[in-house]
Parts: C-alpha cells; structure tokens; sequence
C-alpha cells in the first residue's frame, strides 16, 4: 500500500521546467567561446573578413580618437528619446482602444494601416519636411517603437479574462477600478513583450535613419567606412550596437521578471 502511494506520489510530483542559472551561464559562456572560436577560423577561408583581434584593434584606435564615444552618445540619445515617447504614447494608445469599443473602431484601422508601412520608408517624407537635424530620425524611431508597442498593448487589453471582470463587478468594483486593478496588471506582460520586440524595431531604425541622414552616430560610422572598405570600422559599430541592444532587452527581460514573478515559466 505505501509502495503504490509512493509511486503515485511520484506520478503526481510536478515537472520542473527551465535550468538552473549555473547551468544556463555555462552555456552561454561556451556559446559565446564556440562563436569567437568560429569568427576566428573564418577569416584562414580568404574571403577578406577581419578577426577578432583586428577588430579589437580598430575598436580601441576609434575609442582612444574620441569617435566611437561621440557615435554611440549620438545614437543611445536617439534611440532613447525615440523608444521612451514611443512606448509611453503605444501604452495609453493601447490602452484606450483595447478599453472603449468606440474608440477603438475609429483608431484601430489607422493603425493596422500603418503598421504595413515600414518605418523606414517614411525617412525620405520625414526628411523633406522636417529637414536633416535630430527631429526626423527621433521621429521614425518613435513611429517604429510606437507600431509595435500599441499592438501588444491592445492585444493585452482585450484579452484580459472576462470571468475576473465579472467577479471584480459582482463585488462592486467599477470601471475605473477594475481598470487600474485587473486590467493594467494582467496586461503588463503583453505590454513588456511589446517593450522589447519595439527596442529592437527602434535600432533597426535608427541605423537606417543614420545611413541617410546624419553626420554622426554609428550607422553614418558604418556608411562612411563603407565608402573607403574599412571593414573592421563597421565590425565595430556592428558589435557596439549589438551589444547595447543585447544589454538593453535583458534589462527589459529582468523588470519583465520582477513584474510578472506569478506567472509560470518553463
């Protein structure tokens, strides 16, 4: 008897999902090895790519010249003047179509149209009318984070679990309660998915938008580098920019995690 007990006990004991933090940092380190270890190789093909200490190389010459510290403040201030209004203006967007049908039905379209749009075909038309300074490339890196934000907010808004806003109106709680306290909360991870699928459509953006028009930042680096083949320089400014963006979306994944502790996650 206590043998099948135990047995079942057993069969009902839950399944732990993920890895440990040990474990995932292992792997992470031996990726990260095993992809310096593959770039190095890469080069001995002759297919003219720089390794990774000439790109080191190229990258503490543009540091120590003062250039790649003006490139990347020029751009970290794009992308963070664009991305904050951007997401700021996605959540009560979002928010104000996924709670009021009315609206909703009159804004909704727009936006969906909108969204076909790439971003970055709205470069030229930014730029024609409101000219090469720093307000057309905030502006297109706004629009990008704005599109993508909007929609998970929405999408967090309206599927919000009827059956807590019943029982939230069955014990007397009105709109603007059930509002700040069931949907906001149960919205907030769609919100943060929507947080890091934008910061990635803004530095997309924001390179796109520096190719054409800037006179510094790390796109215009990459462009004018192309100009004379100086393929360690865009190597460079590729790294920096993905590094940032990898810095960036785990700080993003980390307040994800704070904020959204009661849910289950494999």
């Amino acid at each position: 008897m206590s043998t099948v007990t135990v047995r079942r006990d057993r069969r009902a004991k839950p399944r732990s999902f993920g890895l440990k933090r040990s474990t995932t940092l292992a792997l992470n380190i031996g990726s990260l090895i095993a992809g310096i270890l593959i770039w190095t190789l890469l080069p001995m093909l002759g297919i003219g790519l720089p390794g990774p200490w000439e790109v080191l190389q190229r990258g503490a010459e543009l540091a120590r010249e003062g250039i790649l510290l003006t490139d990347l403040s020029a751009s970290l201030r794009r992308v963070f003047i664009g991305f904050v209004l951007g997401t700021i203006s996605a959540v009560l967007v979002g928010f104000l179509i996924g709670w009021y049908a009315t609206i909703r039905a009159l804004v909704e379209p727009y936006i969906q149209f909108f969204r076909t749009i790439p971003p970055l075909a709205i470069i030229p038309l930014a730029i024609v009318f409101m000219g090469i300074g720093e307000l057309p490339k905030v502006f297109v890196i706004f629009l990008a984070a704005f599109l993508v934000s909007v929609v998970a907010t929405y999408q967090g808004v309206v599927t919000v679990d009827r059956t807590m806003i019943n029982a939230a109106r069955v014990l007397g709680a009105g709109d603007a309660t059930i509002f700040f306290r069931v949907v906001m909360p149960a919205s907030v991870p769609y919100i943060l998915v929507g947080l890091r699928t934008g910061l990635g459509a803004a530095w997309a953006t924001l390179v796109a938008a520096e190719l054409i028009a800037a006179q510094d930042g790390l796109g215009y680096r990459m462009q004018h580098a192309q100009i004379y083949y100086d393929i360690p320089t865009i190597f460079v400014n590729l790294l920096v920019i993905g590094i940032l963006g990898l810095l960036m979306d785990r700080a993003l994944l980390l307040a994800e995690r704070r904020m959204t502790s009661w849910q289950e996650r494999r």
